[in-house]
């Protein structure tokens, strides 16, 4: 007797049903590979043009001064967001079977989420370098 197994790490992309499901599994496409690009950039200004013993609060504050870096910075941490939400949305989606228990673990994903979001967002626009 064999059995047919499914080899989950390669999803395909969703065909029939709801429009979302497929916007999402574009989304991450896309937000991964923009991802990528946003990382190494990062890497490079914070671990390679700049020695890891001056990254301390005032390298942030004078990098934040002008709105490029904040907006860089806010688009990393949306982008990362919003992509590993995404993410564990259908890592709950394929391994939990009951309805409720499915039910609370994506809300308590999206509340998480929104509030690192939220808290994140706060961070970045409301800085002020004198206090």
């Amino acid at each position: 007797m064999q059995t047919t197994r499914t080899d989950w790490g390669r999803r395909q992309p969703p065909i029939g049903g709801s429009s979302f499901e497929l916007q999402a599994w574009f989304f991450m496409r896309v937000s991964g590979l923009v991802l990528v690009f946003l990382a190494v950039w990062h890497m490079f200004i914070m671990h390679v043009f700049n020695d890891t013993l001056n990254l301390d609060y005032e390298f942030v504050a004078a990098r934040w001064e002008t709105p490029y870096w904040r907006a860089f910075d806010w688009l990393l941490l949306a982008l990362s967001l919003l992509h590993g939400t995404n993410g564990l949305r259908v890592v709950i989606h394929d391994n939990i079977a009951d309805k409720t228990i499915k039910k609370l673990a994506h809300s308590a994903l999206y509340g998480t989420s929104l509030i690192f979001f939220i808290i994140g967002t706060y961070a970045i626009v409301a800085f002020v370098r004198q206090v």
